[in-house]
């Protein structure tokens, strides 16, 4: 496992890429709800918590942390 050392406290990678998907899950739900794409989803925490996986696996996949299966 990866680990990220911070003031001598170690972090998983996985850790920080999931804080880093937090803004960018936060803008994308922004952005649909400005365009009105909530009217069209069924059950929107659900919607969100699914966004938010797949930014999450989107950054890990583009950093390296996961391989990307074949």
């Amino acid at each position: 496992m990866i680990e990220v050392s911070f003031s001598g406290v170690q972090l998983p990678w996985l850790l920080l890429l999931a804080a880093g998907a937090l803004p960018c899950a936060w803008a994308t739900r922004r952005l649909l709800a400005i365009v009105g794409a909530y009217r069209w989803i069924w059950h929107p925490a659900l919607f969100d918590l699914a966004l938010y996986v797949l930014v999450l696996c989107a950054l890990a996949c583009l950093t390296g942390a996961i391989a990307i299966p074949s």
